[in-house]
């Protein structure tokens, strides 16, 4: 049975991808940090292991590998995000949003990746988001993370693709999770105008395309980011 670890497992985009991979018959590692019951619920749920991954902390980035060992798939889900204007910000928050976002992914694929080498094949795909790709006004630090996991994914790639290793990115759009409901209705109202489908996107399109990007059937594609937003960010 193929193994998938995903980060950030026990939230809305997270746990969803965790249960579309189960469906499609992997062993999934569900990646917590500190909602280790919800981690444990959806594990069960789902025949898999809650595992404890604070990818902001190497110590557990290790241990978490060592118990791991080879895995076939890796999804850096893991993200925090704050609204704020850029000037305050407090470089503690600016070093946990970069720590998480980006310098966790990396570190993570690095432990995981001469498993795959190894075996000459595997598949990483990062979550990052459509500021990744445009900048958002009040979320300068938040872009800036996700714009560097876009170039991670694309130099990555490159580098590891003589080894039968594929590295994409999916970029969501406005996805209704635990993370936007602290916008108003009215603020929620606004934000579906900007978007030209009209709908807001749901943790299913991000696992379906998790889905996808992991299968044989996007065994040419390595390096790219798909953007899945609703024609916001076109």
């Amino acid at each position: 049975m193929k193994k998938a670890v995903v980060t950030g497992g026990a939230g809305g985009i997270g746990s969803a991808v965790c249960r579309r991979l189960a469906q499609d018959g992997y062993f999934v590692y569900v990646g917590y940090s500190s909602s280790a019951e919800k981690a444990m619920a959806i594990a069960a749920e789902i025949g898999g292991e809650a595992i404890e991954i604070n990818v902001s902390d190497g110590r557990s980035i290790e241990a978490a590998v060592e118990c791991i060992g080879a895995a076939d798939l890796l999804v850096n889900n893991a993200g925090v995000s704050e609204i704020d204007l850029f000037t305050s910000i407090s470089p503690e928050k600016s070093k946990r949003i970069m720590s998480v976002n980006l310098v966790g992914a990396m570190e993570l694929s690095r432990k995981l990746l001469p498993y795959m080498i190894n075996r000459k094949s595997g598949c990483i795909i990062n979550i990052g988001s459509m500021w990744g790709e445009v900048g958002a006004s009040c979320e300068v630090d938040y872009s800036a993370s996700k714009a560097g996991l876009i170039g991670f994914t694309k130099a990555l790639a490159k580098e590891v693709a003589p080894s039968g290793i594929r590295v994409n990115c999916i970029s969501p759009g406005f996805i209704m999770t635990e993370m936007n409901s602290r916008f108003s209705a009215e603020d929620l109202e606004l934000i579906r105008e900007e978007i030209p489908m009209g709908i807001f996107g749901e943790p299913r399109h991000i696992a379906d395309t998790v889905a996808f990007l992991a299968s044989d059937s996007a065994e040419y594609i390595t390096g790219q980011v798909i953007s899945v937003n609703g024609g916001m960010v076109i």
